[in-house]
């Protein structure tokens, strides 16, 4: 069992940065990837950025540019730093925790943009 807990969320006007932040804990595999999804009322939910333990990095489409994901294997922690935020950014964003054959999802934090 893997327990992931997000924080860092909130309300920024648009152009403004946050940076969300998952740490895992429990019985944690070293091969696992870490990644963050987002979900926007009536909408699908969407890769934000994923980071292998070999540190590679995919970044989805909405976002790139503006997203740098990192981790830190020793606290079992995965980063997002968010810049030139929008409105439609605005969403529900999830830690993922993926280490096959487990795969685990934090509660969600909220991020909303807005003036």
């Amino acid at each position: 069992q893997v327990h992931l807990v997000e924080s860092g969320g909130g309300l920024v006007q648009p152009g403004g940065s946050l940076r969300l932040s998952c740490v895992a804990s429990g019985t944690i595999r070293p091969w696992y990837s870490m990644g963050w999804y987002r979900q926007a009322p009536g909408k699908q939910r969407e890769l934000v950025a994923i980071i292998s333990n070999r540190n590679t990095t995919e970044y989805g489409a909405s976002m790139k540019g503006r997203v740098t994901i990192s981790r830190d294997n020793a606290k079992d922690a995965v980063y997002l730093q968010m810049s030139n935020l929008k409105p439609d950014d605005t969403a529900i964003y999830r830690c993922n925790y993926a280490a096959i054959p487990d795969i685990y999802w934090g509660q969600g934090t909220q991020v909303t943009v807005s003036s």
